[in-house]
């Protein structure tokens, strides 16, 4: 097991050059950029004329000819001045220079500094990080926490009317995006038609800080309950489905019919021998669900509910053409991704030795 958690530990920093040199040759070729906006907010071409206006009113970058700026909508701004942003912005260097020193900066997690934002990349990421991963673990916790009892009890009675109408409702509940769902339970809970039951935005109130240690934790509570809530409804599917198979599988095992022969009660036999054996898959996912929670869900329900996490951060940065931000993020995305996947590999070693990966091709 040691030599294949080295061979993929020395595999991570070639994967992770390749998806930021993807990502570094396709912001290339993207529409618009950070001088561009620059130009826009200058003009007042932006959404809002500010800095952290949108991406409506860029411009394109046309270059320049003996040099007379030839940004489209640059007219009247001084050859002087567009230069100066350009090298603000480190534009006037060559790309493959461009490439190289970032390449170099993140081998010392040196992730640059926002264009709008006036902090380290790196800074920013720390700040948003627990945001996303409360939802992350929140979310993970609770699909846990019903799936694999619904699973059990799927199992246990299996082809019966209860299995048949919770598999139909865990399959609706998995159509159903979650983004979708979110605005749904905007629309039921927060004011938006029927009950005000809920904050909308936000993850504590405006009176936080005059509040008690338990009011503090309600508060907090009391704000993560739609936006987990809408994260975790259509993770119950896959989970539960795993789950019952899994037990399935167990059931019709040899060392199951010798248990009940020995007369062990079906609780005895269900919970002293089905559930260790069953569980080893369903324990040894628990990094890949976490993993899926963070990168894949978190990004819409962060802007619908306003949640000041590393999805909206990445969206806002995404928007405002703030390159040292989307490519920081990118990177620690990655990073912990393909870290957070070992662990699940090792897990699964951890919960059953059986697993080997040693004869596996990475």
């Amino acid at each position: 097991m040691l030599a294949y958690i080295i061979r993929r530990l020395a595999l991570i920093p070639l994967t992770i050059l390749g998806i930021i040199t993807t990502n570094f040759v396709v912001v290339q070729f993207a529409p618009g950029g950070p001088v561009e906006k620059f130009i826009a907010n200058i003009e007042g071409l932006g959404s809002d004329g500010g800095p952290f206006s949108g991406a409506g009113g860029q411009v394109t970058l046309r270059g320049t000819i003996e040099g007379q700026t030839a940004y489209r909508g640059a007219q009247g701004l001084s050859p002087e001045l567009l230069e100066s942003v350009r090298e603000l912005y480190g534009f006037d260097q060559p790309a493959w220079k461009r490439y190289l020193d970032m390449v170099g900066n993140y081998l010392t997690f040196d992730l640059g500094k926002s264009y709008y934002r006036a902090k380290d990349v790196a800074g920013l990421i720390v700040e948003k990080l627990p945001v996303s991963i409360s939802l992350g673990l929140w979310s993970t916790l609770i699909i846990y926490l019903i799936s694999i009892p619904l699973g059990v009890a799927k199992a246990v009675r299996d082809g019966s009317r209860f299995d048949v109408a919770t598999s139909g409702a865990i399959v609706v509940g998995y159509a159903i995006p979650g983004f979708l769902f979110a605005i749904l339970l905007i629309v039921l809970f927060a004011g938006g038609r029927y009950f005000d039951l809920f904050p909308l935005r936000g993850l504590t109130s405006d009176n936080w800080d005059d509040l008690s240690a338990m009011g503090k934790a309600l508060d907090y509570a009391w704000h993560m309950v739609l936006p987990v809530t809408a994260m975790s409804i259509g993770g119950f599917a896959s989970l539960t489905m795993l789950t019952k198979n899994s037990f399935l599988d167990e059931i019709n095992k040899q060392y199951v019919l010798t248990a009940r022969a020995k007369g062990l009660s079906e609780r005895g036999v269900l919970y002293g021998h089905i559930f260790r054996n069953a569980m080893l898959l369903v324990i040894a996912g628990f990094p890949a669900a976490l993993i899926g929670l963070l990168f894949t869900s978190s990004l819409l329900i962060e802007v619908i509910f306003s949640l000041d996490g590393l999805g909206l951060l990445g969206f806002e940065s995404t928007v405002n053409r703030d390159y040292p931000v989307v490519f920081g993020s990118l990177y620690v995305f990655s990073l912990i991704g393909l870290l957070l996947n070992l662990v699940s590999d090792i897990t699964y070693h951890v919960v059953d030795p059986r697993i080997d990966f040693e004869t596996r091709d990475v």
